[in-house]
């Protein structure tokens, strides 16, 4: 239904989804221009284009019909929601600001189509991404929206599921879409960035070893990948957000992909061109991506570095266009703000580091040999290469006035500067003078030594003033602008200390020669020429021709800088310049002592870094200790804690172990009281068993005797004669058990045997003696109680009168029975006072066991304590 004020879609048709969709694609096909190419023709396009923007401005007049639509895209039914994206697109394509605005002011408008990416039919995602290429063209506000819409995660995920560089128009268009959010937009650069995406670039640039037959699709996703890549780290960004996802790109591997690729074989010519310019970006300016390139080796034998195989291919003239500027690009930005790059550049053109052999090509030799080739593009391109190499050195100018070219045989060598110049007067093609002319003035220009050499030559400055002084075409005006800033420099920097080319006579030469008004007029040639301006916008050298590379954009700083006091200084009397020199040496001295105090600024902070860093190891340190000191005074008294409760425990033990008291406090908890009680026990039972054994060996010696002596006797015959000799020997076999006894024992045998015959002589009146004796015998052995049973009885039954000669030796056997009783009483005490100690070392060990329990449950119960005051402090 259409209202005067435009088209609105009846809200009576929402009952019916499939009504909707065919409203809606009879909408799409009025406003959308999507014809076949064979259908339109020249002249009806603009017609068509005409309507479909009127058909646009009715449907848009009133928002609500772009409010409407966006709660359309919301349903789910694909009959709704397809015809719906489709719509939105071309209208965004007929009238996109407008649209952008609408969008931008509906509640929730951007996030509703930001949806369409997770949609699981792959027709409307794709078509999604079509409608937000169109939504973010030109526009921040939406751009930051989409990227906080989580759009940077789903876009990648898509280009990773499609296969990376590999994957169909799906990826491209994603591509696309990234550009639109990234290009010109710092906020989603640093976004990007700190998101780690950049890491996730690095998939897309590895390639195979195979690199034949690349498709037209993957040749395009992988130059968008590219362009991608310069797009964050464009020279035209904020220095600051350049350098570090410069950084990035170096720590994630993506520099190093890069340069994989750069030196690959069989990769198409237009990558390789954009391979180059992207690594140019990625290391412009960034001394750590700088020093990596350098390190960069070819896959040659032998091996050359990078910067070699691509002068190579500069100076090459059959190499294509494109690629010959973007090996210059990549040269410059190789040594931009990099001194050290450039001081390797220049010592490869010193005489002391050429290589005699000739075996190696090095990138001084190859910028000599393109400066003086017949090719005029090699001439400005090496010309342009060498300048860069100079740039803000004043240390590298004066040292390149060492180098001499050997021009013929037979010929003195001449040097870098009068080549130069000779091929300046020789007249050749506009384009080499102009990169002759562009590496002079970068030389000269603040180095005195380099324009005293210069104006040595006596030619140079009257080709300079004869070049001016004439009326030329305009082919010939920028080689005229560019010889009067040659001259103005040779007399802006001029120290006078050559009499004949002072200051004021070069003043009045051109005041005689050629004029100021129209010096001035030469000079400003340069600035006013529309390859200048060119050249001004960006630092990459981009010409559509060969015929147009005239000026780099380093340069163009140059002439923008030295314009202005040349002109001035040109009008100066001779007393300005003696002011003017004054205050330059004053000038010169406050820079010296300015730079001697900037050096010990820089010294003094070097030095404020390290004793920071001092400070921060030293702070780190004392933290650790602070909080290591916190940690075990927190255990002692958690120690002191529980020796205290242990303590009350043991108070409350040896009340109830009153005997043991002593005992407890002795042994307590420690171990090695415990250890020792265990080997003094171990001593005691070693005792006890030696002890033992030599008691068995006794009992068995008394038991063979006595069964010795029962053989010998005959009870029957009453008969109770035993021999002296018996006797001895059955001591002497009793002896053999006690050796310490065995040599006193044989003396006193020796001196009964003496008596033994003076007793047999008083036989006679000994009779009467021997039953009194037997009896004393007798009864002193039967009052030791110790004694065993079978000795008693032998006693009782064998004491009779006819027993003399043995009453000694029965006494000696019964000390000996006494000695044994003696010995088993002793072993006995100690099987009880053994028995004791085992006694209280089971009752110590009982304690240590119930005072272990009771640490445990006091650990338990502290834990439980410090648990619910951290449970308290934390709520």
């Amino acid at each position: 239904a259409r209202s005067r004020n435009g088209c609105v879609l009846p809200h009576k048709l929402f009952s019916d989804s499939e009504i909707i969709g065919y409203a809606l694609d009879t909408l799409y096909n009025v406003i959308s221009n999507d014809l076949e190419e064979e259908e339109q023709e020249e002249n009806s396009a603009k017609q068509v284009d005409d309507l479909g923007s009127q058909f646009t401005e009715i449907f848009i007049k009133q928002q609500e019909n772009v409010t409407l639509l966006l709660t359309l895209v919301e349903e789910f039914d694909f009959h709704v929601r397809w015809p719906g994206v489709k719509l939105l697109t071309s209208l965004l394509k007929q009238q996109g600001p407008q649209v952008q605005q609408i969008i931008l002011v509906s509640p929730m408008g951007v996030s509703r189509l930001m949806d369409l990416l997770a949609d699981s039919r792959e027709v409307i995602r794709n078509d999604g991404v079509l409608l937000l290429q169109q939504l973010t063209k030109s526009n921040a506000a939406i751009q930051k929206i989409v990227a906080f819409e989580n759009a940077f995660e789903r876009l990648l995920d898509i280009i990773t599921e499609e296969g990376n560089s590999d994957g169909g128009i799906v990826v491209e268009d994603c591509l696309l879409l990234l550009q639109n959010l990234l290009k010109n937009n710092n906020s989603n650069q640093n976004f990007f960035k700190e998101g780690s995406y950049i890491q996730r670039m690095k998939p897309w640039f590895e390639v195979g070893d195979d690199n034949c037959g690349w498709s037209a699709q993957k040749v395009t996703n992988l130059h968008l990948m590219l362009q991608l890549v310069r797009v964050l780290v464009s020279p035209t960004n904020p220095p600051g957000a350049t350098s570090s996802c410069q950084k990035a790109m170096f720590h994630c591997g993506l520099l190093q992909q890069l340069c994989t690729i750069l030196m690959a074989t069989g990769v198409p010519a237009d990558i390789l061109t954009e391979t180059i310019n992207t690594v140019s970006e990625v290391i412009r300016g960034c001394q750590t991506n700088q020093d990596y390139f350098a390190s960069v080796n070819a896959p040659s034998n032998p091996p050359r570095p990078a910067i070699v195989v691509l002068l190579m291919s500069m100076v090459n003239e059959r190499q294509p266009f494109v690629l010959r500027c973007a090996v210059l690009y990549c040269f410059q930005c190789f040594l931009y703000k990099n001194q050290k790059g450039q001081g390797e550049i220049v010592s490869t053109l010193l005489p002391s580091t050429i290589d005699a052999t000739g075996n190696s090509v090095s990138a001084g030799q190859l910028l000599c040999g393109g400066l003086f080739s017949t090719d005029s593009l090699s001439n400005w391109c090496a010309a342009v290469a060498l300048a860069h190499a100079l740039q803000e050195n004043a240390t590298l100018k004066e040292q390149l006035l060492r180098v001499q070219l050997a021009t013929s045989i037979g010929n003195p060598p001449v040097s870098l500067l009068q080549q130069c110049t000779n091929i300046l007067s020789q007249g050749s093609k506009v384009q080499t003078r102009v990169g002759l002319l562009m590496l002079l003035c970068t030389w000269l220009s603040n180095c005195s030594i380099a324009v005293t050499h210069f104006l040595h030559n006596p030619a140079n400055v009257p080709f300079l003033t004869g070049q001016i002084a004439e009326n030329l075409g305009e082919e010939e005006q920028l080689v005229q602008g560019l010889c009067a800033l040659l001259l103005g420099i040779s007399i802006y920097y001029n120290d006078n200390s050559l009499e004949n080319y002072r200051k004021e006579k070069l003043k009045q030469l051109i005041e005689k020669r050629i004029g100021r008004e129209n010096f001035i007029e030469k000079l400003g040639f340069i600035s006013k020429h529309e390859l200048y301006s060119r050249a001004a916008q960006k630092p990459q050298p981009s010409f559509s021709s060969p015929d147009h590379m005239m000026f780099d954009h380093e340069f163009t700083k140059l002439v923008k800088e030295l314009e202005g006091v040349i002109s001035k200084a040109i009008y100066k009397s001779s007393e300005e310049d003696k002011k003017e020199e004054e205050v330059k040496k004053t000038l010169e001295q406050h820079d010296n002592i300015v730079t001697h105090y900037k050096k010990v600024i820089r010294e003094q902070d070097q030095e404020l870094e390290e004793l920071k860093q001092r400070i921060n190891t030293l702070t780190s340190q004392n933290e650790q200790l602070q909080a290591t000191v916190t940690q075990q005074v927190s255990q002692i008294q958690q120690h002191k804690d529980q020796y205290n409760l242990l303590k009350v425990q043991l108070g409350k033990d040896n009340q109830h172990h009153n005997s043991h008291g002593d005992t407890l406090q002795m042994n307590g908890i420690q171990t090695e009281e415990v250890s020792k009680l265990k080997e003094e026990l171990e001593e005691w039972k070693n005792k006890h068993e030696l002890l033992q054994g030599q008691l068995r060996e006794k009992d068995s010696v008394i038991e063979k005797l006595v069964s010795a002596v029962s053989a010998e006797l005959d009870p029957a015959a009453n008969s109770w004669k035993i021999s002296c000799e018996y006797f001895i020997r059955w001591t002497e076999k009793l002896c053999l058990c006690f050796p310490k006894e065995l040599e006193m024992l044989r003396s006193q045998i020796q001196l009964q045997s003496a008596e033994i015959s003076k007793l047999q002589m008083e036989n006679q009146k000994l009779q009467v003696m021997v039953p009194v004796t037997c009896s004393f015998i007798y009864g002193n052995c039967i009052s030791k109680t110790c004694l065993p049973a079978t000795v008693a009885a032998f006693l009782n039954q064998n004491v009779l009168e006819g027993y003399r000669a043995s009453a000694f030796y029965l006494c000696l056997y019964c000390n000996l029975l006494w000695d044994f009783a003696c010995c088993q009483s002793e072993v006995k005490a100690l099987s009880e006072e053994k028995e004791s100690l085992k006694q209280q070392l089971d009752s110590s060990s009982s304690t240590v066991a119930i005072l272990q329990d009771e640490k445990s449950k006091l650990r338990m119960i502290s834990w439980c304590f410090w648990l619910t005051r951290i449970r308290k402090y934390l709520h």
